[in-house]
């Protein structure tokens, strides 16, 4: 069916003018170049990365073995002593990243249900928009935000209610302003996948009775639940790979432990210490950056991986 020549007071050539013509074919041509080399791009600088943390991990590990790396929980490269338990940056990140994903998750959630099922759209069009603005705020002024406010109100509030001091530096402040970060992109992301469900679920479910809070929770939630585990593992990705909050508001004492209130040092925070530029270029501590890194590359990779796949697994397609 050929298009019509006017509409309106514009006009659109027929469809068929440009079927088989050079004209087009080299159109197509060059759209299908650039998109192809858009993705090479990105593939290549995915490879070199990959590559550069790889060719200096390989020197670090022919100079110490695999056991001292993944069998230690102490880690003191930079001492006269050198121990090399990775497992005392990984606990931190962890916790870090677990308390960050625990007040992200259920605020995020909430946020998204309220804005895909029970807010105008007036109201949607405002506080949406306003939220994302906490996506945009520079990560170092997050991570003053948590060492000057945040930390003495826990310290405050743990002493008079449980008699527990807790540290300058510590877990709790870095990950409770981390989680404050990741909160619009939980909620973004997973308000659309609230909302690419399809109108006729709900209609169904208020058509046997139940009530809004029933379809948001019982229906909506169910049907958009690979979205929603998706945004959170992004999220937590996010949070395993920050840096300056963590730097500033968790101190840089690497230490094997799950208590929140005393210093830790993530895997981040020991690879801005190390890139001050005090270390010596090619010796054993400068090599222990790329070890960290790479370590770090392949847990967001896994998260990553895990997210895809889970999304593959359970995704729901309607007609």
């Amino acid at each position: 069916m050929q298009s019509t020549g006017v509409l309106g007071r514009e006009w659109y050539p027929p469809r068929a003018s440009l079927a088989g013509t050079a004209q087009r074919r080299l159109t197509e041509g060059s759209v299908r170049t650039i998109l192809a080399s858009a993705a090479g791009v990105a593939i290549l600088v995915t490879f070199g990365i990959v590559f550069a943390l790889a060719f200096d991990a390989i020197e670090f590990f022919r100079r110490v073995p695999l056991t001292a790396f993944f069998l230690d929980t102490v880690w003191t490269p930079l001492f006269a002593d050198k121990r090399f338990g990775i497992w005392a940056l990984v606990s931190a990140t962890v916790l870090t990243s677990l308390i960050a994903l625990a007040l992200s998750l259920p605020l995020g959630l909430i946020i998204a249900i309220f804005l895909s099922e029970f807010a105008p759209p007036q109201v949607r069009d405002v506080l949406k928009p306003t939220l994302e603005v906490l996506a945009g705020i520079p990560t170092v002024v997050y991570g003053y935000f948590a060492l000057t406010f945040i930390t003495p109100l826990i310290q405050d509030w743990f002493l008079n209610a449980f008699g527990i001091e807790v540290s300058t530096f510590n877990a709790l402040s870095a990950g409770f302003v981390m989680g404050i970060m990741i909160i619009p992109l939980v909620s973004s992301l997973s308000e659309d996948a609230l909302s690419a469900v399809p109108n006729a679920l709900r209609e169904g479910a208020y058509g046997l009775g139940a009530t809004r809070f029933e379809v948001a929770w019982r229906v909506v939630v169910p049907a958009a639940l690979s979205g929603i585990v998706a945004s959170c593992i992004l999220a937590l990705s996010r949070a395993v790979g920050e840096t300056m909050i963590v730097a500033i508001a968790a101190g840089q004492n690497p230490t094997f432990t799950f208590n929140p209130f005393v210093p830790v040092a993530t895997m981040t925070a020991y690879i801005v210490q190390v890139s001050l530029g005090d270390t010596p270029y090619g010796s054993l501590e400068y090599f222990t950056l790329f070890a960290v890194g790479a370590t770090l590359f392949v847990l967001t990779f896994f998260m990553n991986m895990a997210s895809f796949w889970f999304v593959r697994r359970f995704r729901e397609e309607y007609d």
